[in-house]
């Protein structure tokens, strides 16, 4: 029997490696648009691209190079005060952000991150960075949202060190290669409901996470702050449910889980040893890679998940 053709949305997970990489070697080109050290700013976007304004956010402000925020383009505080406003969207078009882009005009710098250079965004925003190397066929975001994090993450190292334990792209690059062909372990793929865990700047990939998983494969799933996670959400913890943490493991948090019966994942830490073994962003891809698998086993299209389109256009 010839084996099953690969979806898109597979094969644009794999190119994730040099994809980080090439952001790494554009974040000279892209200094200029990227936020300067001691600035304060926000970063917006919608859906996932929301997600990677928060996991940015957080490693931004943890490395000392100044207040940063993030918000859903909808929700954005447009009176206050910022240096630079970042915003992240794929396909350039999405109302939201075009709206937001447009009443900041004139009042502060904006950038955009975007996949395409041929859409309104390009005419919004101040500055532009453009990763059409990253831009995807599925509606499902993968490879550029991911990219575009390495982007920025590559232009927090050209400002300074990072925090403590969180590696340099290059070397998180390595361990994407690890991610897209490591099998994925047994207790994941036949669980129930996953739980996606993280702290500080890994709280907004595990969102992600949880968020790919519930559009690619109609999953159970959800996400906390890992602190968070005995404050009420571990009573869904049991028999065949994950737990699984993006990021460094609070103390004492194994054996809660393990006493209730749920199974853990804590790839992303070292034992406490602040050496993580996978970086968070790569575990992210394995996360990835399970949504297509669960969609694949119910028979679904991970392409062309049901309820959704690729850019969110109101009237």
């Amino acid at each position: 029997m010839a084996a099953a053709e690969q979806s898109r949305t597979a094969a644009e997970i794999a190119t994730q490696p040099s994809s980080w990489r090439r952001a790494a070697e554009a974040a000279a080109d892209a200094a200029d648009a990227l936020p300067r050290p001691g600035e304060r700013v926000a970063v917006t976007g919608c859906g996932t691209s929301w997600f990677m304004a928060q996991a940015y956010a957080a490693l931004r402000e943890a490395a000392g190079q100044g207040e940063t925020d993030a918000f859903a383009s909808s929700e954005f505080p447009r009176g206050r005060a910022y240096d630079r406003v970042v915003a992240i969207t794929r396909s350039g078009t999405t109302s939201e952000v075009l709206d937001l882009l447009a009443a900041l005009a004139g009042r502060v710098p904006t950038t955009a991150l975007t996949a395409d250079p041929a859409t309104p965004v390009v005419d919004a925003a101040d500055r532009v960075a453009v990763l059409d190397w990253a831009d995807e066929e599925s509606v499902v975001q993968t490879r550029f949202a991911t990219t575009a994090l390495a982007l920025l993450r590559a232009g927090l190292e050209r400002h300074g060190e990072l925090p403590a334990g969180v590696k340099p792209v290059d070397r998180a690059a390595v361990d994407a290669e690890l991610a897209v062909t490591q099998p994925l372990p047994e207790a994941v793929l036949t669980a129930e409901q996953w739980t996606f865990l993280g702290r500080g700047w890994t709280y907004g990939l595990a969102l992600e996470a949880a968020l790919k998983m519930r559009e690619a494969a109609g999953a159970w799933t959800e996400a906390y702050p890992a602190m968070e996670y005995r404050h009420g959400p571990i009573a869904i913890t049991g028999p065949g449910r994950v737990a699984w943490l993006l990021g460094s493991l609070p103390e004492g948090l194994s054996g809660d889980i393990a006493g209730v019966g749920g199974t853990l994942l804590a790839d992303s830490d070292c034992a406490g040893t602040g050496e993580r073994a996978l970086d968070p962003m790569a575990d992210l891809i394995r996360a990835q890679r399970l949504a297509v698998a669960l969609a694949e086993a119910a028979g679904a299209d991970p392409d062309r998940p049901r309820n959704l389109t690729r850019s969110v256009i109101l009237p």
